[in-house]
């Protein structure tokens, strides 16, 4: 694989890390030259100088020792072609593998992962955090943000096209009738549909009641031309009033014959929707008349934009329906979190238990980066990168070495003496 440039860095916090490590390094290289200062001046002198020479000597050898090893980290120490030197440039790539493999083995553990994961609690911090109105608010704001972008970004085209090549097609393929019936059968049997017959009764009668001159108009349509017009005025206002009370009477009359009368046309319409084929046939013919109309598609868009319209106003306006109503949201998420103490437990044990799946799954992939990264990288600029990074700490090497070096070489002089 061809080598290509590192990501790009920050400049200005590169010239922090040069700062830092042209400082050390001057440090680390003073301290060399006051070894070798030392080293020349106490030359061949006994007693306590003969100590203070021992330990210069020394502390020149492990000065420039430890010189060569760092330096062997990142180039050929003075450019010469050692053996063993130039390390990283030179086995950048069995570095990266071996990062991965330790990375592997010693992070992407089960054990670790759920520990740590369930170690945050990560329940009992989302419900702390909620908690502050300040950060319902800024949820419930970046979620509206978000839901408003994706809206916008849905055009026309696509929700025909989502109708027209996906669900057209799958409601064709779907049988519909044994889908009804057992609907209705549900409807019926809970007397969902009793609500329904009310209001409607209700708003029947109010109609009735508020529109006589409507009703007479249409009934008057409708009257012999040879009927005196008294008569038909007669007539018509006589059958208004009996409609009206008619309405009244079913309405306020739940067991009333009329009621019995839509229950069991419902009950067998919902037996022939699950058992007589000629009814399903023709439950499926008007389905497929339906969705064949060249309506269903502008009915379709048109729905959309209404909806994405209202949602879109109310996703704006911080007073919105949909803003009050996730806000409301949250903080009762936020309630019963800070309550319930066995449902953050299983909340916390199901994010372990998903960072387990996450990482047994697609692990091997993420450590993977390390090394195909890491392969990508010019082995010169790499070490170059890697210095800049970590090479002020590595200069403290140096200046140990320097020290310890020094205080060997005096304890070497002193056991040399005595010996």
């Amino acid at each position: 694989m061809s080598a290509g440039p590192l990501i790009p860095s920050d400049p200005a916090a590169d010239e922090v890390r040069r700062a830092a490590l042209r400082r050390m390094r001057t440090v680390a290289v003073s301290l060399l030259l006051l070894a070798a200062a030392v080293y020349v001046l106490t030359h061949g002198e006994d007693g306590f100088l003969g100590f203070v020479n021992a330990g210069a000597e020394a502390s020149m050898v492990g000065a420039i020792a430890d010189w060569f090893a760092v330096t062997a980290l990142f180039k050929h120490p003075l450019g010469l072609p050692i053996p063993h030197t130039a390390l990283i440039p030179k086995r950048k790539d069995d570095l990266g593998k071996g990062l991965e493999e330790f990375v592997g083995e010693n992070f992407l553990q089960e054990a670790i992962i759920r520990e740590r994961v369930l170690g945050v609690q990560i329940a009992q911090r989302v419900a702390d955090w909620l908690a502050e109105p300040a950060n319902a608010e800024r949820l419930v704001t970046e979620v509206s943000e978000v839901a408003a972008v994706a809206l916008s970004k849905v055009r026309d085209d696509h929700i025909e096209a989502l109708v027209t090549e996906a669900l057209v097609p799958r409601f064709h393929e779907e049988p519909i009738a044994p889908l009804l019936g057992g609907l209705l059968t549900g409807v019926l049997d809970d007397h969902l549909h009793h609500g329904v017959v009310d209001l409607m009764l209700e708003e029947m009668h109010d109609w009735l009641v508020a529109n006589p001159d409507t009703v007479h108009e249409v009934l008057g349509e409708r009257a012999p031309w040879w009927a005196p017009e008294s008569v038909n005025t007669y007539v018509i206002n006589r059958a208004h009033l009996e409609m009206v009370r008619w309405v009244a009477e079913i309405r306020d009359t739940p067991d009333h014959r009329a009621r019995r009368a839509l229950d069991s046309m419902l009950e067998r319409l919902s037996v022939d929707l699950l058992e007589n084929p000629e009814v399903q046939a023709r439950a499926e013919r008007l389905k497929d008349r339906v969705l064949d109309h060249p309506a269903v598609i502008g009915t379709a868009v048109t729905l959309w934009k209404a909806l994405r319209k209202a949602l879109l106003a109310s996703l704006d306006d911080p007073q919105g329906a949909v803003r009050r109503r996730l806000l409301v949201e949250a903080e009762a998420a936020s309630a019963r979190l800070r309550a319930d103490a066995p449902l953050r437990e299983r909340l916390d044990h199901m994010a372990a238990d998903a960072a387990v799946w996450a990482v047994d799954r697609y692990g091997a992939e993420l450590t993977t980066v390390i090394t195909h990264t890491i392969e990508r990288w010019d082995g010169k600029e790499a070490a170059r990168r890697i210095e800049l990074h970590v090479g002020r700490d590595l200069q403290f090497i140096r200046i140990n070495g320097t020290i310890v070096g020094g205080l060997v070489g005096v304890l070497i002089h002193a056991v040399s003496l005595l010996v």
